[in-house]
């Protein structure tokens, strides 16, 4: 199978404007996460996918492969697919990576392409298993509940009776599609779990779509604030 890597990249943030250009011990955050991309051997391709001219004209300088999207997509989601309707060349799988993850492992990449190995996968993504009991109560930290499979129940924000699962899986956000399943989820209209919970996923979920889990035991530091470029510098320089 062919698989493209899309890195969604907005300058704009409400709490961090210019956030992938940020500089982190020499590299702009955009860049480190573009490098990193590079090392998972699964991938064909790695592309930056933006809206803004100051981070295309950045990864063109640092060599790597851009393209300029529309400003109205109202997720990464929709920015992937743009990228693969206007590539010539075609593609099997498209993963979707997080832009503010400057030290993404890229076996977690390889490790979310893999689970396309099984021919019913048309949507995958990974969990990681919660060892702190804040991180269950915790409203920013989506959690995923799925079967002995593998397959997504639902994902949710709010656990209302931590004490009932001994176990909790938290969300790790990195998409894989089948690049037709990709294409028609962007047509799906937003549902009203999707609307109510704030989780995009949701929106395949209640239109029948399987999603595949896949646990891993790694997960990267993502830069929501200014703050989080400082934890980060200090742990890895």
């Amino acid at each position: 199978m062919k698989i493209i890597g899309i890195i969604p990249s907005r300058f704009g943030s409400s709490r961090f404007p210019g956030k992938p250009l940020s500089d982190i011990l020499g590299k702009s955050m955009i860049q480190r996460v573009y490098e990193q991309c590079k090392k998972a051997s699964s991938l064909s391709k790695v592309i930056v996918a933006t809206d803004d001219e100051k981070i295309f004209n950045h990864v063109v300088d640092f060599g790597g492969q851009v393209m300029m999207t529309s400003e109205s997509h109202l997720s990464g989601t929709d920015r992937c697919n743009e990228v693969i309707q206007s590539l010539d060349e075609k593609y099997d799988i498209a993963i979707n990576i997080q832009g503010d993850e400057p030290y993404i492992n890229p076996e977690q990449i390889n490790q979310v392409a893999s689970l396309f190995s099984s021919k019913e996968v048309s949507i995958a993504t990974l969990a990681k298993k919660i060892e702190d009991q804040n991180i269950v109560t915790d409203i920013n930290s989506p959690k995923v509940i799925f079967d002995e499979k593998g397959i997504a129940l639902n994902f949710c924000r709010i656990v209302t009776n931590p004490s009932e699962v001994k176990t909790y899986f938290k969300h790790i956000g990195i998409y894989a599609y089948l690049t037709e399943t990709l294409a028609e989820i962007c047509k799906l209209p937003s549902s009203k779990n999707e609307l109510k919970y704030r989780l995009e996923q949701l929106r395949w979920l209640d239109n029948k779509y399987l999603i595949k889990v896949g646990i891993t035991t790694c997960e990267g530091i993502s830069v929501d604030t200014p703050e989080d470029i400082e934890k980060i510098k200090a742990q890895m320089g």
